[in-house]
């Protein structure tokens, strides 16, 4: 109706509230394509009620995952799933268990990330380290401020050596406790 030009003898509100309509349907059903990103997979409960959704995750090349009960192929799904797709028990407790699976596997994802995230902290404050160290040898090797000398106090920071500098992300917790967490 908005299309073909009918509309044209509604009035303007009843125009406005089509389009407002259309426009909320097309978001809300618009369909896997239409999505700000295409998913990894696609779980689907019934794969006989379901063949439109199907068919489109086929087209787009996104896996598959289904419950697929005796009415059904198995083969038109890429990881089939033996089930009961029509009573409610068992759509919960697979779909349950399939939850849990997705969250262990992002906890591990982002534990992997947080670990490689403070490797690669460790190693910049690994080389910050080096580097001021080098920095420090270096101002020793000059001889400008090396020993007691030029009126430097006895146990200021020209006795013995270089004044010692401190490595952010290096702090020994509080409490001198080396306990594990």
């Amino acid at each position: 109706m908005l299309n073909d030009g009918s509309a044209e003898s509604l009035t303007k509100k009843e125009r406005l509230t089509l389009t407002r309509d259309k426009d909320k349907m097309e978001k809300v059903l618009g369909g896997i394509a239409q999505l700000g990103r295409l998913p990894a997979a696609l779980f689907l409960v019934d794969i006989g009620h379901e063949h439109i959704a199907l068919a489109e995750a086929k087209r787009l090349g996104i896996t598959t995952f289904g419950m697929v009960d005796t009415n059904c192929d198995p083969n038109k799904v890429d990881f089939a799933i033996p089930a009961n797709d029509d009573a409610t028990k068992s759509i919960a407790i697979i779909t349950n268990y399939i939850v849990a699976a997705i969250a262990e596997g992002l906890a591990e994802r982002q534990a992997s990330k947080d670990e490689d995230e403070s490797d690669d902290s460790n190693n910049e404050n690994e080389a910050r380290a080096r580097r001021l160290e080098a920095e420090a040898q270096s101002e020793a090797g000059r001889g400008g401020r090396g020993g007691r000398g030029a009126g430097a106090p006895a146990g200021g920071p020209g006795a013995g050596g270089p004044p010692k500098r401190r490595v952010p992300g290096n702090r020994r917790p509080a409490g001198g406790g080396g306990g594990s967490k």
